[in-house]
Order: structure tokens, then C-alpha cells, then sequence
């Protein structure tokens, strides 16, 4: 589904120095996959997500979905493809704080005025365990309950690839293994693609496939 093609990110400092972040990537992530990266820090993990995803575009080399080359498109037609292909979980949940946990849950079909799908909704907050919470506000919620808001967002407009960034880094060691469970067991269930950049190794170790990061080489 997904080919990552000899990627290289640059970053200049001032005027000479130069960074690669990522430095000649290579990859193919399959349909319905699930796949972690892990490095250690700095190593240029969430910078491979984040252009994976299309958060970012590489300074040379390129991604392509089913054969659609994304990496070149404008930021208006990358938006659009993000939007309709790709859900986001990141570390930090990003939920709007005036907003109930269903309107968050809600917001990327009201965004686009779109009709929302009440049999998913329904299906997502079951499954989440969000069935009793979805009247309270972020600041009501515990981290592992605003986290699981965050992965039923980016799951309501049925998104064929799921990508995370350190899903579980703010979350204690309890509300860690639920998420982990929750993102193995959508994978199986909803056969999503999940890329997931984590720290965790025991988490990375639950299945699917494991690639390493290093110095922004994939090793």
C-alpha cells in the first residue's frame, strides 16, 4: 500500500549546517500491516511518520499510495488526500478543550459537513470503552480515556492507514496496555494499516512487523 523511496530529509542551520534526519529511507508497509518504528531519540522516527503521512515532504526521494505519489502534490491537494485517507494519533491528544469527548470524537465530519456515520460512532466508543464518557469534557477525562477520544477521531471517517506517534508516551503503565490492546486489536478486526513510532519495546514486540531507526537510516 505504501512505498517510502530512498527519502532523505535535510534541515540547514544558519548557513552551512546541515542535518539529515533521514538519510536514503526505504520501506513498503502492506495493506492492513502493522508496523513499528523504533530508534532511539533523535534517530529521525517521527520524521519518517511525519512524511509517511504527508505532515512533511522530503527533500528528495518520495512516497507514493497505491501508486499515487503524494510527495509532489500541493499543499491544498495534500491536505485533501490527508483528510481522506489518513487518521493521526499522536502524543499529545489534541483534543479541542471546549468540546464534549462525542464532539471530538465528531468534529472531523463536522468539519467537512459531512453526515456522521452513527453505526461507526457507535462501534468506536463501545469498543474504546467510551460509552459512559461521552459528555465530559477533556479536562474530565483521564489521559488514557482523552487518548482513546483521540484514536476514535482519527477513525471516524474510516481511514485506510492509521499512523502514531508515541501513542501510549504519556500515559501510565495501566492506560498504556489498554491503548496497546485497542491499536492491535483495530488492526485485526478493522484490517486498518497502522504504523505506530514508539519508544516501547515490549509494546513493539506484541506483533506485527518492527523496523529500526538510526542516525536516519533504516537498519
Amino acid at each position: 500500500m505504501i512505498t517510502v523511496n530512498n527519502v532523505v530529509k535535510e534541515y540547514t542551520f544558519g548557513t552551512d549546517n546541515k542535518i539529515n534526519a533521514l538519510d536514503g529511507c526505504s520501506l513498503v508497509i502492506n495493506d492492513g500491516e502493522i508496523v513499528f518504528v523504533v530508534g532511539k531519540s533523535g534517530s529521525g522516527k517521527s520524521t519518517l511518520l511525519h512524511i509517511i503521512g504527508g505532515l512533511d515532504k522530503p527533500t528528495s526521494g518520495n512516497v507514493t499510495y497505491n501508486e499515487k505519489e503524494i510527495s509532489s502534490l500541493s499543499e491544498s491537494a495534500l491536505s485533501l488526500f490527508r483528510r481522506d485517507h489518513i487518521g493521526y494519533v499522536f502524543q499529545e491528544y489534541n483534543l479541542v478543550p471546549e468540546l464534549t469527548a462525542e464532539e471530538n470524537i465528531k468534529y472531523p465530519a463536522m468539519l467537512q459537513r459531512k453526515t456522521v456515520d452513527k453505526k461507526l460512532f457507535n462501534y468506536l466508543i463501545e469498543t474504546l470503552g467510551l460509552s459512559n464518557r461521552t459528555s465530559h469534557l477533556p479536562s474530565q477525562l483521564s489521559g488514557g480515556q482523552q487518548q482513546r477520544v483521540a484514536i476514535a477521531r482519527a477513525l471516524m471517517m474510516d481511514p485506510k492507514v492509521v499512523l502514531c506517534d508515541e501513542p501510549t508516551g504519556n500515559l501510565d503503565s495501566k492506560s498504556s496496555e489498554a491503548v496497546q490492546n485497542i491499536l492491535l486489536s483495530l488492526n485485526e478486526e478493522l484490517k486498518k494499516t497502522i504504523v505506530i513510532v514508539t519508544h516501547d519495546k515490549e509494546f513493539s514486540e506484541k506483533g506485527g512487523r518492527i523496523i529500526e531507526i538510526s542516525d536516519g537510516r533504516i537498519v
